[in-house]
């Protein structure tokens, strides 16, 4: 069985933090510790010794007057030719990985994936594996107009999700906005090119719209439940049930904050653990009637400090582990099979090309 990870912030943080993904996790925070910032809990080593085998990688890019803003996050837009070099920046950092290590691919082809996960059979040994990056654009400010989608398509972008914070496409979490008329637009040259739709952070309206108009295949990253958190970064019940009848797919993170309503950032970390992960697995299941609209959208590395993670995860190394809660549940080894990875890779392959 293969991990996979629909929410990493690889790219982002090498640009605000200066991490280095091909080493591991406790050698960069022992190395730098430091309080001010968010320690380091992901890496292509973690990840493959995890079983992680495909993460979709994310561009990210923030706005100068974006509220709440950390003193670690330096690097800011303010205008679109801002968050474009910002986020060619980062794309050029998974290319970088893909191309200076052998066990590194960038997924762009059905082929691509297929290679990836071939290495991925129980007889490869773990020095034979490769791993597998999916360029997500999380948040589509860096697009100029949405014809030039095409460009970002050329340069290896396969997922977007039109708005992280508000952009001149969508409204986002929170917000009364729903899709703007270029946000209309681009979700139709999105369709034309066949790209894996995120609805992700999007506002009610926006995902509403989004779900009624978009064509193609679609997924909610990292969006949790709402009946477990209030946030309205967090999905409501009709639309993830309009998610599943669209044949979509949410990924639930492992951040504490949207898996318990009563956790609160001054608690202890063994507050929460991985069985309310499970929880909210369970609760999207039920909704829906199948094990085939879940999956894991970890957003470990989402900039929280340690204490914001279940109790039992240290490194992303550790997300093997919800294999074996989802089965002390009751969960057969096939479901959470598709849970863990099945699910998100049906929704990969319908939109890669060909090679």
């Amino acid at each position: 069985m293969v991990i996979v990870d629909a929410q990493q912030n690889i790219a982002f943080n090498a640009q605000q933090l200066g991490l280095d993904y091909t080493r591991w996790a406790w050698q960069q925070r022992h190395d730098a510790a430091r309080a001010d910032v968010p320690p380091p809990v992901a890496s292509l080593r973690d990840n493959m010794m995890g079983r992680v085998g495909i993460v979709f990688g994310s561009l990210q890019v923030l706005s100068e007057s974006a509220p709440g803003l950390q003193a670690w996050q330096r690097y800011t837009y303010r205008t679109a030719a801002d968050a474009r070099q910002l986020a060619l920046w980062q794309m050029d950092t998974y290319r970088r990985l893909a191309d200076d290590h052998e066990g590194i691919r960038l997924i762009l082809t059905r082929e691509d994936l297929d290679e990836v996960l071939e290495t991925w059979r129980d007889e490869e040994s773990i020095g034979q594996r490769l791993h597998g990056m999916v360029v997500k654009m999380k948040g589509a400010e860096p697009v100029s107009e949405p014809k030039q989608l095409e460009e970002w398509l050329e340069y290896g972008v396969r997922i977007v999700a039109p708005a992280w914070r508000q952009t001149r496409y969508a409204g986002s979490a929170g917000s009364a906005d729903g899709l703007t008329l270029l946000g209309y637009e681009l979700l139709e040259v999105m369709a034309g090119f066949q790209v894996l739709l995120d609805v992700s952070a999007l506002s009610e309206q926006a995902t509403a719209a989004a779900l009624e108009r978009y064509e193609g295949a679609i997924i909610a990253s990292h969006s949790n439940p709402r009946y477990f958190c209030q946030s309205r970064r967090c999905l409501p019940d009709a639309l993830i049930r309009r998610l599943a009848e669209r044949d979509g797919v949410m990924g639930i993170m492992v951040y504490n904050r949207f898996l318990r309503n009563d956790w609160h950032p001054g608690d202890r970390k063994r507050g929460v653990n991985l069985s309310h992960w499970v929880d909210a697995v369970d609760y999207v299941c039920q909704l829906t009637g199948s094990v085939d609209h879940v999956g894991l959208g970890s957003d470990i590395d989402g900039g929280y400090p340690y204490r914001a993670l279940p109790s039992e995860l240290d490194t992303s190394c550790d997300l093997w582990l919800l294999r074996r809660s989802l089965l002390e549940r009751g969960f057969s080894e096939t479901e959470t099979a598709a849970i863990l990875g099945g699910n998100m890779l049906r929704k990969l392959k319908e939109c890669l090309p060909n090679g």
